[in-house]
């Protein structure tokens, strides 16, 4: 099977997968091979964990911390379930959902193997799949634009990467990696072309005013949305 019948190895500096030989460096932070453990021995040491958010929201976290540590957040919605990125440890135990959806493609982390285990959807961005890094993994629908799921929006920002996408679910925001930390020292994301992210950046202000929210679902952080929101203003 796909995922399962080629090796896997996950960087424990950074947290990302790569499917088939183990490279001399990790495409994504250039750590060498040294570091990457196989996605059996990821999947043993690293516990996905939930912790909610809201009723209908749950952040997954790997824990202990697997690299840089990015968050995948399951949404209950409307008819099915969505997960928003992907864990970078593959666990079978937990729930599964209908549709995975990217706000990225760094943050695929083991959906190959997510996607066979549930037979799960893979949603990406057109910008995003054609790209090399995500090349082994199977994305069943690449979308343009703005997409739906079971009323979980994706709007295209573009920016960090050609395809970023943000999400909104009732009164919560998820932006992925777009900006960090929240607070005073809130960042635009460093890496990617910086002319292109601070485009980005003026349309996510677009779609942070276009609807009440109360919540913002970060790549490792969960913040209410009025303190997020003014740190953001203050740095666009």
């Amino acid at each position: 099977m796909f995922g399962f019948g080629k090796k896997q190895w996950v960087c424990t500096v950074c947290g990302y997968n790569m499917i088939g030989k183990r490279p001399a460096r990790c495409p994504f932070c250039s750590s060498l091979h040294k570091d990457f453990v196989d996605s059996g021995a990821a999947s043993r040491h690293y516990c996905v964990t939930p912790k909610a958010v809201t009723d209908t929201v749950t952040q997954l976290k790997c824990v202990p911390r697997l690299g840089l540590g990015h968050a995948a957040y399951r949404i209950d919605a409307d008819g099915g379930s969505v997960l928003i990125d992907c864990p970078s440890a593959f666990n079978r135990d937990l729930d599964p959902v209908d549709s995975i959806m990217f706000t990225h493609k760094d943050f695929i982390g083991a959906a190959n193997q997510y996607r066979e285990a549930w037979q799960a959807e893979v949603w990406l961005h057109e910008a995003d799949a054609e790209l090399s890094e995500v090349a082994e993994h199977s994305v069943d629908h690449r979308f343009t634009g703005t997409v739906e799921k079971f009323g979980v929006e994706g709007v295209h920002i573009g920016g960090h990467s050609p395809g970023f996408t943000v999400y909104l679910w009732q009164e919560v925001l998820f932006i992925g990696d777009y900006v960090y930390p929240p607070g005073a020292a809130m960042k635009l994301n460093p890496h990617g072309p910086l002319a292109a992210t601070r485009d980005g950046a003026g349309r996510l202000v677009d779609v942070a005013t276009s609807r009440l929210l109360t919540t913002v679902c970060g790549y490792n952080y969960v913040t209410d949305f009025a303190t997020w929101q003014s740190a953001f203003m203050r740095l666009v």
